[in-house]
């Protein structure tokens, strides 16, 4: 395998599961006000319901304690995000903002600019979720060019350990 091509991953999807008291309003919410569109919904005749919505591309971010307080703190001035932030990429940050505020979230932070070239605001969404929308300014081209972008070089790659190297 040459070095430009990805293996793929043995992970076929990430699903976030939340346990929504409202389920109507969260539905409604992520649903019909922030557009994500419903792939599938099931329900049963004991009033167990379930709605799967599409929210594109998903990643798993991971940060370490002091990632997640500077990011709080560029973001929002102060300590904030609980253990899980779920965010939305977006075309419009500022717009999707005041869509979701009408529609009953709570601004944390107003949309900012933030030096890892982006504009972010911070809400507390219904299902209890702390959420992050977010609009990029450049391309993932630009971004790599950029100083303390790109993949960490410290990391070894999950081929290493095939090859019997450090993970």
């Amino acid at each position: 395998m040459s070095s430009s091509e990805v293996p793929a991953s043995p992970v076929r999807q990430l699903r976030l599961v939340v346990a929504a008291d409202d389920y109507e309003t969260a539905v409604r919410f992520y649903r019909d006000v922030l557009g994500l569109p419903e792939q599938a919904a099931f329900s049963s005749g004991d009033g167990a319901r379930v709605v799967i919505l599409d929210a594109g591309r998903a990643t798993l971010e991971i940060a370490n304690p002091a990632q997640q307080r500077m990011i709080d703190d560029v973001e929002v001035g102060r300590q904030v995000a609980p253990h899980i932030r779920v965010a939305f990429e977006v075309d419009d940050t500022a717009a999707t903002t005041d869509r979701l505020v009408a529609a009953g979230a709570e601004q944390v932070a107003a949309p900012t600019t933030t030096p890892w070239h982006s504009v972010n605001a911070r809400l507390d969404a219904p299902a209890g979720l702390h959420i992050t929308v977010f609009q990029e300014l450049r391309t993932p081209d630009e971004r790599a060019a950029l100083d303390g972008f790109g993949t960490d070089p410290a990391r070894s790659s999950p081929s290493d350990a095939e090859d019997g190297g450090p993970l």
